[in-house]
């Protein structure tokens, strides 16, 4: 299960990156506390895949440059500063012609954690943020909504709030 989920997000990632962000003129507003939208992530590379039984979604994680080396040479404990991840969300789906295989459905949000231990000392180092839906609108109403983020993340601390552990890929 978890073998066909990663060829699917690798899959995935191909058709995401096929995509140029500068062709798309859409400004996408910044988050309430004043992360701007990482327009560049399409480039990055696959950290690891994830799915969620609680709420039948599936994620990719893709890294930025920082967080690719952190997890190739495991100093992910903790992440280093300059560490981005971004978690791509979907609906999860059965295939139609493959009972067995699920896949994504209906796109869901796109989250950020930007690692800086300076500026985000309240929140692990870490600063969230998440868009929502198709339309990319910025998640919560006031800068206070990172709390609840990290309120999710607190059971994580020894893994520096990070739920996602990179896959190793043979090469």
């Amino acid at each position: 299960m978890i073998l066909k989920l990663f060829l699917a997000s690798l899959f995935l990632m191909h058709l995401i990156s096929a995509k140029d962000p500068s062709a798309d003129q859409k400004a996408i507003p910044s988050s309430p506390n004043g992360i701007t939208f990482p327009y560049e992530y399409t480039n990055w590379r696959i950290i690891a895949p994830s799915q969620r039984t609680d709420n039948n979604t599936i994620r990719v994680v893709l890294g930025n440059d920082v967080a690719i080396n952190a997890a190739k040479t495991g100093k992910t404990k903790p992440w280093p500063d300059g560490t981005v991840l971004v978690k791509i969300v979907w609906k999860a789906k059965t295939h139609e012609k493959w009972q067995s295989a699920i896949i994504p459905d209906e796109f869901v949000h796109i989250e950020l954690m930007i690692k800086d231990s300076k500026r985000y000392t309240s929140t692990g180092g870490w600063g969230f943020a998440r868009w929502i839906g198709n339309e990319l609108k910025p998640y919560g109403k006031d800068p206070s909504f990172v709390y609840e983020c990290f309120g999710c993340h607190t059971p994580v601390k020894e893994d520096d709030y990070v739920f996602t552990r990179p896959v190793k890929i043979p090469y």
